[in-house]
């Protein structure tokens, strides 16, 4: 298990220069976005606009922070996302609009690109102790709100907001606890085998 500080996340302008993004975390690490495989990354939206597209990547957005968004992906209907809704995903290539409902918000943006990677983004609420099985490639456990203590078997450490924990490799238990009622977004990255030409 490693932890990622907020304070360390790499800032940087968004790829159609419509705002800032600071990076999380990256796969390969130190990837252009033309060459990542998975991102997860925090996004500042300060005003209306449209978002940056991405082809073969599939997108999940989470609102973190603020009133929230009505996203507007492609043709179909509009979505309001507020820091209680579902994960919300949708095709990276399609355009997409956000317009603020009152003010800044800040978002949790994770891409995989298709092919290579599949992900899978939910909410989870942490009061007292639990156990979740890390059970992907990699599973990033994303401290919303609160403070959250994760312990797996190479050891512990604590989460205050917009930190996270990264756990490879084997399947393995991770022990989360709370003090007070915490959330957690739980992403897992999972590698999709490459079909190998005959």
């Amino acid at each position: 298990m490693r932890l990622l500080r907020s304070a360390d996340y790499r800032r940087m302008p968004w790829k159609n220069g419509g705002g800032e993004t600071r990076e999380v975390a990256v796969w390969p690490e130190g990837a252009a976005l033309d060459a990542i495989e998975w991102r997860i990354s925090l996004a500042t939206v300060a005003s209306d606009g449209p978002f940056s597209t991405f082809g073969g990547v599939t997108r999940t957005l989470c609102v973190i922070q603020g009133a929230g968004i009505e996203l507007r992906v492609g043709d179909e209907p509009t979505r309001t996302l507020r820091t209680t809704s579902e994960p919300c995903t949708f095709d990276g290539e399609a355009p997409a609009k956000a317009s603020l409902i009152d003010g800044p918000i800040v978002d949790l943006n994770v891409m995989s690109r298709r092919g290579r990677f599949r992900h899978h983004v939910r909410r989870q609420f942490v009061s007292g102790s639990r156990e979740i099985l890390a059970a992907a490639a990699s599973t990033i456990i994303f401290c919303r709100d609160g403070a959250v203590l994760c312990t797996d078997a190479s050891g512990r450490g604590e989460l205050q907001a917009e930190d996270c924990a990264l756990v490879e490799g084997a399947p393995q238990a991770v022990r989360l606890s709370a003090a007070q009622r915490a959330e957690v977004l739980v992403i897992e990255l999972y590698r999709e085998a490459t079909r190998s030409g005959t």
